[in-house]
């Protein structure tokens, strides 16, 4: 009887049927917003994760992970370039930046296809090179580390030397190597040589913040600030160089100095 009574009190008179239709999508309203934020936040590992295979293939497209097998001005094509890089999306799920060497763990590792010494980077720029790797996961060594050695180039005027870091300012990093004859603007993009077969050439590194004169020797220290915050960092990529074992190869016939 209170059901059918209700139900004749809201159904023909039209302010207490308004109050209760309101009230009813207020309450639903409210419901759906909140799923819905709960829904996007569960999503967005999935989205992200998502956009991370298309940037994997677009990067894929590009000339650096190309290299070509005939002369002239030709349109990319299969029968003309062979594709020289392919590329590993990972999670970074630990990490360090506040030690001397500093390093990474990436969620995948042997049977994703990931070795040792292959380098890895970001969206921003790059983060370093693969030390040791198991079965389902792999250490980076940082770009963070006194001993990295990254063989970069400042853009514009195509100067080159070895990218290190003096374990103080995880932002900041330097080119040794120079020489102090050569002008280099401020703020110049650094970007990777690709000489060692690590990096393909022109992955972003960061820019020239300013110039040092070093002691007694005839070449500049360039600081770099670096374009990634490798504190915050999460999503990368590991390159692998399917032409690397070729490099390796006619390069070891290259004759050693003997001693005068």
């Amino acid at each position: 009887m209170q059901v059918f009574a209700l139900y004749t009190y809201f159904t023909y008179l039209n302010f207490p049927r308004s109050q209760y239709l309101t009230s009813a999508s207020k309450v639903a309203g409210t419901f759906l917003s909140a799923k819905h934020e709960v829904t996007k936040h569960l999503n967005l590992s999935k989205n992200n994760t998502d956009l991370q295979k298309e940037n994997v293939h677009l990067r894929s497209q590009l000339p650096m992970s190309f290299v070509r097998l005939e002369n002239g001005l030709v349109k990319i094509n299969d029968t003309l370039f062979k594709q020289q890089y392919e590329y590993i999306p990972a999670l970074v799920i630990n990490s360090t930046f506040t030690k001397a060497n500093n390093y990474f763990t990436l969620n995948i590792g042997s049977k994703q296809g990931i070795e040792k010494d292959m380098g890895v980077f970001s969206d921003k720029g790059i983060v370093g090179i693969v030390h040791n790797v198991s079965e389902h996961f792999s250490v980076v060594k940082s770009v963070l580390t006194e001993n990295i050695n990254i063989d970069v180039m400042i853009e514009n005027d195509g100067s080159f030397g070895l990218l290190k870091w003096d374990g103080k300012h995880p932002r900041r990093g330097s080119i040794s190597g120079i020489s102090n004859d050569t002008r280099i603007k401020r703020w110049s993009k650094v970007v990777t040589k690709g000489g060692s077969g690590i990096f393909p050439r022109g992955i972003p590194v960061g820019k020239v913040e300013k110039l040092k004169t070093v002691e007694g020797k005839p070449i500049w220290d360039v600081v770099v600030l670096f374009s990634e915050n490798y504190r915050t960092l999460q999503r990368i990529y590991v390159i692998k160089n399917l032409l690397k074992e070729e490099q390796k190869k006619i390069e070891s016939l290259i004759p050693e100095d003997k001693p005068k």
